[in-house]
């Protein structure tokens, strides 16, 4: 790994506005470059919005389809590595994902596992953990739910990651409208995926980089208007070192977009991956095949 800023977006994504999203991005990415990032990390779903009533109409095929060449011609434009998460159709299935895109081009793309909530009547879950080598670092992607499971960081990080990118859409907790209420659950939210996320930097020896989407992005007809179900987001971002260090992080007190931007030393990598105690080096896996059996009775 080499030193490497990167920048981490919150943002609203309102469902059925994909231009105004794209312009939104555009600006994200331009204020980042200029600041010196290198590598932006935008939120799950941001393009095409959290569990859009329509989803299966608007998601598009990655990388072929219009919103990743966007996205590709963006990378291009700032000279800069993007990882933004939209709806992707493969074969009339739809995928929460998570696509990476550089100044060459394409580079690759990581789809949900671990589908939660409602998002199980609109996707399918994927089944790969893929590691990709964007020049400076390795990084992979865990998409909200999914970095619940620690699985699936550490499997990353047995894969040579070096960065954990977290793209979330995460409904943690509800908000009326009062300025108490937000700060309330904006904290709480905060809150909770600091204890989470400083655990999963620190338990692999990696860079682990969390983006939120912001805000109200609409109301779903199906759902009561106070439902938890409402794509309503607490926004954030958080940036953690590998040894558990939260290195930078959003205001606790208000929903809105914003960004962080943070670098990350490779010195900080190799001082945790030359410790004694380095998880991967102490690791005992011929121990741990219980964690691939089925826990169902039949």
């Amino acid at each position: 790994m080499q030193n490497i800023r990167v920048a981490a977006i919150s943002m609203n994504s309102p469902l059925g506005q994909l231009e105004p999203v794209f312009e939104e991005m555009d600006r994200w990415c331009r204020e980042s470059v200029e600041e010196g990032a290198e590598l932006i990390l935008f939120p799950e779903l941001v393009l095409h919005g959290h569990c859009t009533p329509n989803t299966w109409e608007i998601a598009e095929p990655a990388p072929d389809g219009p919103s990743t060449q966007r996205l590709i011609q963006m990378a291009k434009n700032y000279n800069a590595t993007l990882c933004v998460g939209m709806s992707e159709k493969e074969n009339d299935l739809v995928y929460n994902t998570q696509v990476l895109v550089g100044p060459d081009g394409y580079i690759g793309k990581q789809r949900k596992l671990h589908l939660s909530r409602d998002e199980v009547l609109f996707y399918k879950g994927g089944r790969e953990l893929p590691v990709y080598d964007i020049g400076k670092c390795k990084v992979g992607m865990i998409i909200c739910y999914d970095n619940q499971f620690p699985e699936l960081a550490r499997i990353l990080a047995v894969r040579g990651a070096d960065i954990l990118l977290m793209p979330h859409a995460a409904r943690v907790k509800m908000w009326d409208d009062t300025p108490e209420s937000m700060a309330a659950a904006r904290q709480h939210t905060h809150d909770f995926f600091i204890s989470c996320y400083a655990m999963r930097a620190r338990e692999n020896s990696c860079f682990a980089l969390y983006a939120n989407q912001a805000g109200r992005a609409g109301y779903v007809d199906m759902y009561p208007r106070d439902s938890p179900n409402q794509p309503h987001h607490c926004g954030g971002s958080l940036a953690f070192a590998p040894d558990g260090e939260l290195l930078a992080s959003t205001q606790r007190d208000v929903i809105k977009d914003e960004k962080i931007i943070v670098d990350f030393e490779a010195k900080r990598l190799v001082d945790e991956r030359s410790l004694a105690n380095y998880t991967m080096k102490t690791r005992r896996p011929e121990l741990y095949g219980e964690l691939v059996k089925e826990q169902v009775s039949w």
